[in-house]
């Protein structure tokens, strides 16, 4: 327990009870410290009788950095969010005669609020006799950075009537444990995939207990973060999940929209909120913190009036073989659209449509979609990007081109 400093009050300096509040934190391994030297030398064997003398020493670990005693904080020490930050608070009586109705309020001021801790609903004591204390240990999860201050309140009435009531103010600082970096990426398949940067930025290790995501309403999320991508409690960390000071991890997660947002692709193309990050972690000494991200916003990707995208295409192809690919076409904007078809051949990409240019889709309505199966022959071995997709709106006149749809490996057989 270490003793909070307070700041000085001006009310009624001479009081008959004194108020006392104590931070309290596990202890820590007590710090060895060997002093090695040669025992010819002068000084060698005063070393090693102190060396032997040491109450740090480990057993059987003559020269380990840590012993086998624990020792408590010899000050106040860090408050990190997402940490419960406990006290022991003690009002007690150093004067001769009883003192009758004590009550003790704490609260805590933060930047944005003010909250009561403890003595919202207890009754006053009736009396508290001479050289007695009453004690109270209240517990907070800390859950805003910067300065906060704990207010406490102490009334009493002496035993010759008169009321006397003091406060304290006691500051510390919260300071943040973890930075957290996102990123995100769109798939054409209408899947966000987030990776999360957590860095460690106290100055001691941290063991990483729980990283999950929790989604938004439109997304069912999947961790990417177990051995060979299967559900099961071995991450790629290791068993032992341990993040050093200023290391950083990455957490990687894939979002698919759910069964109904599929259905309307106006809706999902505005989805910005993608969902809370809950991270739970753990100090050398067992003190648990956790800290819950404010809602994650990525930037929406705009498809246009129409988008289209491949559903299905080979990964590799033969050299003057014909192969099919499925290409869906959907109507994002708000009216109806009467399409045409036209596939524009380059000969120098090494892949050329077959079939007919030129034909009518027909009419299709906002938020619908078609496919369409479509046929390639690949004429240049390597690697080769379909694109030459045209999309012409018979209404307004407005062409669409759509290149860079998908990539085939195209091979050639020299047994044939």
């Amino acid at each position: 327990m270490q003793t909070l400093a307070d700041t000085p009050s001006k009310l009624h300096p001479n009081q008959a009870c004194t108020l006392r509040v104590m931070r309290l934190t596990k202890p820590a391994l007590m710090p060895y410290h060997p002093l090695v030297s040669d025992e010819r030398d002068l000084q060698g064997e005063i070393f090693a009788k102190m060396s032997d003398t040491d109450i740090a020493r480990p057993a059987g670990v003559p020269y380990f950095g840590l012993g086998d005693l624990l020792t408590l904080p010899q000050n106040f020490g860090n408050i990190f969010l997402g940490e419960t930050f406990s006290s022991y608070i003690s009002v007690h009586n150093d004067s001769t005669t009883i003192c009758k109705d004590i009550v003790l309020k704490v609260d805590l001021q933060t930047s944005s609020q003010r909250l009561m801790l403890s003595g919202s609903e207890s009754r006053p004591l009736m009396e508290l006799p001479p050289d007695y204390s009453i004690d109270d240990v209240i517990h907070h999860e800390v859950k805003e950075l910067g300065t906060h201050i704990l207010v406490c309140a102490v009334s009493y009435t002496t035993s010759q009537g008169e009321k006397n009531a003091f406060r304290k103010f006691f500051k510390f600082q919260v300071l943040k444990p973890l930075d957290v970096k996102t990123k995100f990426y769109n798939a054409e398949s209408d899947e966000v995939y987030l990776e999360a940067q957590i860095q460690n930025i106290t100055p001691q290790p941290i063991y990483m207990e729980h990283v999950s995501l929790d989604p938004s309403t439109q997304y069912c999320a999947k961790e990417l973060n177990n051995l060979d991508g299967k559900e099961c409690p071995d991450l790629v960390f290791g068993k032992v999940n341990y993040l050093n000071p200023m290391d950083t991890r990455q957490y990687l997660y894939c979002l698919s929209p759910k069964q109904e947002g599929t259905q309307e692709s106006k809706i999902l193309k505005g989805v910005t909120n993608i969902g809370k990050l809950d991270i739970v972690w753990k100090t050398n000494m067992g003190e648990r913190g956790r800290l819950q991200t404010s809602q994650l916003q990525r930037v929406a990707p705009g498809y246009g009036d129409i988008r289209v995208t491949v559903e299905s295409v080979p990964d590799t192809v033969q050299l003057e073989v014909t192969f099919n690919i499925v290409c869906r076409i959907t109507n994002c904007c708000e009216r109806t659209m009467d399409l045409t078809l036209v596939l524009q051949n380059n000969s120098s990409s090494g892949l050329v449509w077959c079939g007919i240019s030129g034909r009518q889709l027909g009419k299709l309505p906002q938020n619908e979609h078609m496919d369409l199966n479509l046929t390639l022959i690949a004429t240049i071995p390597g690697l080769h990007t379909i694109s030459g997709l045209r999309l012409t709106d018979n209404f307004l006149k407005r062409t669409y081109e759509h290149d860079e749809l998908s990539q085939v490996f195209v091979y050639n057989d020299c047994n044939q």
